[in-house]
């Protein structure tokens, strides 16, 4: 049930009184509009009976609006000591229905933590992710080995730039590794802008809200070590030909491309996801045929 009003005083006041500052060694950037955190918080809605998993909450601006939004339940991780106090406070104001957890979310078992804390069945994850560790995260929710997911929906802030490689597509001057694991396995979009002076302090840079839902199964089949390996190859040389960008991974390219039904001369960029996923295939062919010096973790 949503809550008309905040009790709480506003966040400038907030992080006056408990002497905090965006630690830009840790990302930071603190949301101080209510109203634009309450919108983050409906995009990841319809939120009643719901349990959020929250990572990198801060001050509390996008905890105080999902709870305000109706969240039954969120689940905070922070891992910056100075802001739990804050988080406390609203604690005690929403009782019962915000756990906080002092951790590193990018080393957080996080389905081995929800299933402690007794959380059963898909969880919604919503965040103003920190900078510095967003795309780690996102590729940390996206390799989970069992597909679907443990979430139902990221609802995730990113630098403007960041959005744009998640959802190119092939032929676009943004698209990459990120572009290709993210929609091979789910399906983003980018739900809108948000301005700097949003954040205290301002970042120099666009940031936006990004929404991706886990598709049923991947788009192509393929080992995703296999798929970040393939990827990682070709988008590291993205300017170069595949044959010439891949013998990092194999000698002999021109029979991986030939069995891929690959073009030699193509380029990354132009190559859609599911032509990635039969290099992939390929390679691990080549593989098992012994045809690759090193191979890769295929229990991914």
């Amino acid at each position: 049930m949503r809550d008309a009003a905040d009790p709480l005083p506003p966040l400038r006041d907030v992080i006056a009184a408990h002497g905090l500052s965006a630690k830009k060694s840790l990302g930071q950037n603190f949301l101080l509009d209510l109203n634009l955190t309450r919108r983050i918080a409906r995009a990841a809605g319809p939120l009643d009976g719901t349990t959020i998993y929250e990572v990198g909450p801060g001050p509390g601006g996008l905890t105080r609006a999902l709870l305000m939004e109706g969240a039954a339940r969120v689940i905070a991780v922070e891992r910056d000591d100075r802001c739990l106090a804050a988080l406390a406070d609203i604690s005690s104001v929403y009782p019962g229905r915000l756990e906080i957890v002092s951790a590193d979310a990018l080393e957080l078992d996080e389905p081995g933590a929800l299933a402690e804390r007794n959380v059963s069945g898909p969880i919604r994850i919503a965040a103003n992710l920190p900078y510095n560790v967003g795309t780690a995260l996102l590729v940390k929710w996206l390799s989970t080995p069992e597909w679907p997911p443990f979430w139902q929906s990221l609802t995730l802030m990113f630098q403007r730039e960041v959005a744009d490689r998640i959802v190119s597509a092939p032929g676009s001057k943004d698209y990459g590794r990120l572009s290709v694991l993210t929609q091979w396995r789910a399906r983003p979009r980018i739900l809108f802008e948000v301005d700097p002076r949003a954040f205290a302090p301002a970042p120099k840079i666009k940031s936006a809200i990004v929404r991706i839902e886990p598709l049923a199964a991947p788009v192509a089949p393929a080992i995703l070590s296999d798929l970040e390996a393939v990827t990682a190859a070709a988008f590291g040389q993205r300017r170069k030909m595949l044959r010439q960008s891949l013998k990092q991974l194999v000698p002999d390219t021109e029979t991986l491309l030939r069995t891929a039904d690959t073009d030699p001369q193509e380029r990354p960029e132009r190559l859609s996801i599911e032509q990635f996923a039969a290099l992939a295939r390929a390679w691990r062919d080549m593989v098992e045929a012994g045809h690759v010096p090193c191979q890769t973790d295929k229990s991914s």
